[in-house]
């Protein structure tokens, strides 16, 4: 595989590497790392097909601790004699455990050494997770969740570390890994906790939980490469990686665009499933809440496409993909529309379709937020992730309320009306405005990426040699005679290169 550029900060700080490599050699300053997964900058690390299946891996693993106990409320009710309404809140604080993790933990990864902060998560969550299978304190339940959730934050660390380890022609293709190992996570949970449930005392489920995160634990100790920390050296706190959160929100136009879609898509998702749950255990189909669960296995043939998904968009300009990923949701959502309520082959068809579409949508999205900016990432990344954690909880409430007012149509109808305003923002931006464009179509409508590289490339090209003649003509006037006309060539050959990688630059904005 190709290599990848060296990491840290986006500038050429050798001392700072060196200054890393002598000792980036243990974890926590006591835990040696294996010797094959230390930084050198002479032999950056690739994203090869073991480190993709180990973030797919412990993505799905960690994901699944937010949705374990969304079947299991009534057995929660009985085992700590509370009533439904104490009992629902625990979905709740989970939810808002991740929200603040989102919020507080996951932009470090813009400061710290990724490798030892997931290690440290994972570690955190597995210990909490113990608590949750053992206590018999309903109040400790509760506040153990809302920490678990806050724990929980593997996944949102694991894309944008994706996005660095894999070279440019690939990010897509790694992010759709770490997003298809997520989606997977969360199909995963309810099924598993479903049955297990089932049949079992739930206190199993959380039994499982905690077997599954440290053998994450362990296959991230084993395999996770270490890579030096970004805006090392730069003067970045993490009070200022906050702020700067804050900015980018309002002063970025590709992620305020991609914000805005994954919201509304975000929220046609959590429609679509919530309400699910309600259509099939109703008239006309009234299935039992085993084969409710099992349904959501028809979900995961979306999740089984992603890689496939992330290889096409590293062929297009993501746009384009956004563009057609949002066409399926509508057409299938349209499907859903018509006859969720009537014939079953229309909502397993609306599942699948929905499912594929979403993981293009999100993939190509991230992929076009994580071009703004290399040393950003984890922070543009958490924003992204909030925007889809609001969607989420607006479309569970307003799709629920909507379903148990109305009925199945109306709610269906919520979303088609999202996937329109979707539309609408995707269309004021076309595919390749440069990053602080708000609203247009500069720069044409090429959808092919690695056609409309070459022809930006070649145009830095003609500008640059362009300079170095003006700049060569300037000087032999002067009289300087050949020392001259050398000195002019020089600093054309340096404007041209200089160009050519701002431009370069350019292109993944």
């Amino acid at each position: 595989m190709a290599e990848t550029s060296p990491p840290a900060n986006g500038s050429d700080d050798v001392s700072s590497v060196e200054k890393y490599e002598r000792g980036g050699k243990f974890d926590f300053n006591f835990l040696p790392i294996p010797a094959r997964l230390q930084y050198d900058s002479r032999r950056p690390f690739s994203f090869t097909p073991t480190i993709a299946v180990t973030f797919g891996v412990a993505s799905t693993f960690t994901a699944m601790n937010l949705f374990y106990c969304q079947p299991l409320l009534l057995q929660f009710s009985e085992a700590f004699n509370v009533s439904h309404q104490e009992v629902s809140r625990i979905p709740t604080l989970v939810q808002a455990g991740y929200a603040a993790g989102l919020l507080l933990i996951t932009p470090l990864g813009d400061l710290l050494r990724r490798r030892p902060m997931l290690l440290a998560i994972v570690t955190a969550s597995s210990a909490l997770t113990i608590g949750l299978a053992v206590t018999k304190s309903f109040v400790a339940f509760e506040v153990l969740n809302f920490f678990v959730g806050v724990a929980t934050v593997t996944p949102p660390i694991l894309l944008p570390f994706a996005a660095d380890i894999a070279p440019p022609q690939k990010r897509a293709s790694a992010i759709a890994i770490v997003l298809s190992g997520l989606l997977f996570g969360v199909l995963l949970a309810r099924v598993l906790a479903g049955v297990i449930g089932n049949f079992v005392t739930w206190r199993v489920v959380y039994y499982l939980a905690i077997g599954l995160q440290f053998g994450v634990l362990a296959l991230l100790y084993l395999v996770l490469p270490d890579w030096p920390a970004k805006n090392e050296g730069q003067g970045v706190t993490y009070f200022g990686i906050l702020a700067t959160m804050a900015k980018y929100a309002v002063t970025e136009p590709v992620l305020i665009q991609s914000s805005f879609m994954q919201f509304a898509a975000s929220a046609c998702y959590a429609n679509f499933w919530v309400t699910l749950t309600f259509l099939l255990g109703g008239p006309p189909y009234n299935y039992s809440t085993l084969d409710i669960g099992l349904f959501g296995l028809v979900g995961m043939f979306g999740v089984a496409c992603g890689p496939i998904v992330g290889h096409m968009i590293d062929k297009v300009v993501p746009w384009y993909a956004t563009l057609l990923a949002t066409f399926i949701q509508l057409v299938f959502q349209g499907v859903q529309l018509g006859a969720g309520g009537i014939n079953v082959a229309a909502v397993v068809l609306a599942c699948i379709g929905l499912d594929v579409g979403r993981q293009m949508q999100q993939v190509s999205l991230t992929t076009s937020v994580y071009a703004v900016s290399a040393s950003a990432r984890s922070r543009l990344n958490a924003v992204l992730i909030i925007s889809i954690f609001v969607g989420q909880v607006v479309g569970t409430a307003v799709g629920t309320t909507i379903f148990t007012k109305f009925g199945w149509r109306p709610a269906a109808g919520f979303s088609m009306g999202l996937f329109v305003f979707q539309f609408a923002v995707l269309l004021l931006r076309g595919p390749h405005c440069e990053r602080y464009t708000w609203f247009g179509y500069e720069n044409g409508t090429e959808p092919r990426k690695a056609v409309y590289e070459e022809k930006r490339k070649r145009k830095a090209e003609m500008e640059a040699m362009e300079r170095g003649q003006r700049g060569q003509k300037e000087m032999g006037a002067g009289g300087d005679g050949g020392e001259s006309e050398k000195a002019s060539h020089h600093e054309g050959e340096k404007s041209q290169d200089g160009e050519v990688e701002a431009q370069t630059t350019d292109l993944a904005v």
